[in-house]
């Protein structure tokens, strides 16, 4: 599982034309699910994503959470984020988790932030999205 993190002002996912997730201040989360992942390792990662300290504190330093700001985060799966670019000109996506097993952990990782007292937006899995988001500092991280 990997996820790509932006610390944002605000962001919000588009489908046909509609808002379907919009947050303020927060985390937009790109998430990339891999054929070898578990339930274990969605809850694992989101506790890590809630409890990660990314934002400042009076002194400027990283010292907060999105727990410790009350932020929301924008979750939208990436199944592209699983990429193998390591030979040729082509990704490929043979690592990635099929929709039928990735779906649920994508779930699984959205409910365990929720459970932490997250607000959670998601996009629509599957479906082809536009993302906006105002990134903030910049602040964007790789997780695994």
């Amino acid at each position: 599982m990997r996820a790509v993190v932006q610390r944002v002002l605000r962001a919000r996912v588009v489908v046909g034309g509609q808002t379907v997730g919009a947050i303020g201040p927060g985390l937009c989360v790109l998430l990339g699910v891999a054929a070898d992942d578990t339930a274990a390792e969605a809850d694992r990662l989101a506790g890590k994503l809630g409890r990660l300290r990314i934002f400042e504190n009076e002194a400027g330093k990283f010292d907060q959470s999105l727990l410790d700001v009350g932020g929301g985060a924008l979750v939208v799966s990436q199944f592209t984020l699983i990429a193998d670019t390591s030979k040729g000109n082509r990704p490929s996506f043979a690592q990635a988790a099929p929709p039928e097993l990735a779906e649920p952990l994508y779930e699984a990782f959205c409910e365990t932030l929720r459970g932490l007292g997250i607000s959670v937006e998601t996009g629509i899995f599957g479906a082809r999205m536009q993302l906006e988001l105002l990134n903030d500092g910049p602040v964007t991280l790789v997780l695994s």
